[in-house]
């Protein structure tokens, strides 16, 4: 009984590790092509994109870390607006990620910022619905 439990934590284990590395290769390609749109917003593609990587990597972390302790502090304001200040957040892990990245992320514009994190999060919720679950659903299902 105890192997089995343990063979299901390991594989509940590979299927999270995989399904973060996905995320971390198509956010990626949508940062990599976000950064081709707008002008003024450049990511260092030099280094086989590990600047772009590295980006994903500290914005996942920053939404993992500090935007739940903000929207708590912000929540007032964000239900006062029925939900319109949430991207507000979004720009401001934005510009968070562009001063450790310094000169490898730049946003120049605060309201292409705040396009640009509204545009990230409808091409994260699609690749998130039309890449990412059904592969991990086919996973879970396969073994």
């Amino acid at each position: 009984m105890k192997e089995n439990d343990e063979t299901k934590s390991q594989k509940t284990l590979k299927i999270h590790i995989f399904e973060w590395i996905l995320d971390v290769i198509c956010y990626t390609f949508v940062f990599i092509l976000v950064s081709f749109l707008f002008k003024s917003f450049y990511i260092d593609t030099s280094y086989y994109g590990i600047y772009a990587v590295l980006a994903v990597i500290i914005i996942s972390v920053l939404n993992k870390t500090i935007k739940p302790f903000l929207f708590v502090l912000t929540l007032p304001i964000t239900g006062l607006t029925l939900g319109l200040f949430y991207p507000v957040l979004n720009v401001f892990i934005l510009k968070l990620t562009d001063w450790i990245l310094m000169d490898h992320f730049n946003l120049t514009n605060i309201w292409i910022a705040f396009f640009i994190a509204i545009l990230l999060s409808i091409m994260n919720v699609l690749v998130d619905e039309i890449i990412i679950k059904p592969l991990i659903r086919r996973m879970k299902k396969n073994g």
